[in-house]
């Protein structure tokens, strides 16, 4: 045997060693996200997943898809169900019909600031978590959004105003302030909304600052109402049969990058709450508040719609809402 023949079998073997070695102690997850890469979310889910990869060393790299570019928004809780994707960020309350307590962050007016927001987590998440261990996933961390304004092509002075308007719904909250409001509801996904607006597919929307901006609205609508409506939350989750699989040390990685995580997002979304209304503005939307009258009919529908809820979600619904309104 020649050395040349040698030397190119040896390498071969050290090559095959190293595969069989990374195949054997590193694993790759891919993580969709429905959002824009630019969009604050993804920009968290990004660091989060450079944290677990680092905290892990290179034992399991986590890479994120943003822009529905892996699975669309409406895909990826039943992707990573299913095990298509071991990891991945929804925003949860599109799932209320599923199991009302993933709507619990989406009930109009009972929480409407950022602290509001957290206590309520605190005091639901605990089965919000159950409910998704049931459906075979794995609790990560959850981000809110900004508080929910009303998007409009048109000044909006009364519920009344908006009757037989296109309104894009993003979860059963959205859905049923249409039909409480004689709106036409239509299922759109964030990333389909310039679309839906440019064709008029969709007219008026309900949804935070941060959507209108990172969608470029004011390019088909005039007027955003700062109602506070509420402030959803996405929520990244795990495969549990995936999260079953790893070591403890890499759960306690993914677990801490996760808290990181949640507390960042938070504190991103407090400090672009103000500069995306300011952008709206500046790029000549009209910006202010619901009139007295708009005001009450939401509060109203408010009102429907927590007892609906309570109704629905049982008594694990009401400890938490009764646990958020004790604080």
């Amino acid at each position: 045997m020649s050395l040349k023949t040698t030397l190119t079998i040896s390498t071969a073997a050290i090559a095959l060693v190293g595969v069989s070695t990374a195949g054997a102690y590193a694993e790759k997850w891919d993580m969709p996200l429905a959002y824009a890469a630019s969009n604050y979310h993804s920009e968290n889910a990004a660091v989060f997943a450079a944290c677990v990869t680092d905290a892990t060393g290179g034992d399991l790299e986590i890479v994120t898809h943003p822009g529905g570019s892996l699975y669309k928004g409406g895909e990826i809780k039943r992707a990573v169900q299913t095990g298509q994707a071991p990891i991945g960020e929804r925003l949860l309350s599109a799932h209320a019909n599923e199991d009302p307590l993933f709507g619990v962050d989406s009930i109009p007016f009972l929480a409407t600031s950022f602290d509001d927001s957290v206590a309520l987590w605190k005091a639901a998440s605990g089965a919000v978590k159950e409910a998704l261990a049931k459906q075979n996933l794995e609790y990560v961390y959850a981000v809110p959004w900004p508080p929910q304004g009303l998007y409009a092509n048109k000044e909006v002075n009364s519920v009344a105003d908006l009757s037989g308007v296109k309104f894009r719904a993003y979860n059963a909250a959205t859905a049923r302030i249409a039909e409480l409001a004689g709106m036409v509801p239509v299922q759109i996904e964030a990333a389909e909304l310039s679309q839906a607006l440019a064709t008029g597919v969709a007219e008026a929307f309900v949804s935070s600052g941060s959507t209108g901006y990172d969608r470029k609205v004011w390019e088909q609508l005039s007027h955003f109402y700062d109602v506070q409506a509420w402030l959803p939350r996405n929520t990244v989750f795990v495969n549990k049969d995936a999260w079953d699989g790893l070591s403890d040390a890499n759960k306690a990685a993914i677990s801490d990058c996760g808290a990181t995580a949640e507390a960042a997002g938070l504190a991103k979304a407090k400090e672009l709450t103000q500069f995306y209304v300011d952008g709206l503005a500046e790029n000549g939307m009209v910006i202010g508040n619901p009139s007295d009258a708009l005001k009450a009919e939401l509060q109203g529908f408010g009102e429907i719609m927590t007892q609906e809820w309570l109704d629905a979600a049982g008594e694990s619904g009401k400890a938490a809402v009764d646990a958020f309104k004790a604080m």
